[in-house]
């Protein structure tokens, strides 16, 4: 009797630590503050942590602000992987968005992700645009000597 209670013990407990299991480099991406139009685009790194294939089936931004990108191929044990997150950066204001990883990992089926970050004002202008303007404004001691005509007599 106590051979087969050890053996079920043995088993149970090999049940539970055979699994995929996931985990991340970090849960909370913090843009800072970052310029309207800028790349809004972070990774998180997702690893395999277990001895079974993990597969992510399905990442679920909060809103639509937010697009994710990954790989539906199985994440091998010890191996790792991207999750692409971009943010709409043409909306001026703080944010602090959810992604919800979902997989196969017995223990941790919903991870949940976030980013957050301000986003400020226009952008800066391109180099190039910026020299042009330059190029096409008056200096600043400049006087202007136009005179207005007079009218022509007929």
């Amino acid at each position: 009797m106590k051979n087969i209670l050890a053996g079920l013990f043995l088993t149970a407990t090999f049940a539970v630590t055979s699994a995929q299991t996931i985990s991340f480099n970090e849960t909370t991406h913090d843009y800072g503050t970052i310029a309207k139009g800028s790349d809004g685009h972070t990774f998180f790194t997702v690893t395999n942590t277990g001895d079974k294939p993990l597969i992510i089936s399905k990442v679920q931004p909060s809103c639509g602000c937010t697009t994710p990108e990954w790989s539906q191929d199985p994440i091998m044990p010890g191996k790792s992987a991207k999750i692409k997150v971009g943010y709409n950066t043409q909306l001026v204001n703080p944010f602090e968005k959810l992604i919800e990883v979902y997989s196969n990992d017995p223990k941790n089926g919903r991870s949940v992700l976030y980013i957050k970050g301000i986003v400020t004002g226009d952008a800066a202008p391109a180099p190039q645009v910026a020299a042009q303007t330059a190029q096409m404004a008056p200096a600043k001691n400049e006087v202007s000597t136009m005179r207005p005509q007079k009218p022509a007599k007929n």
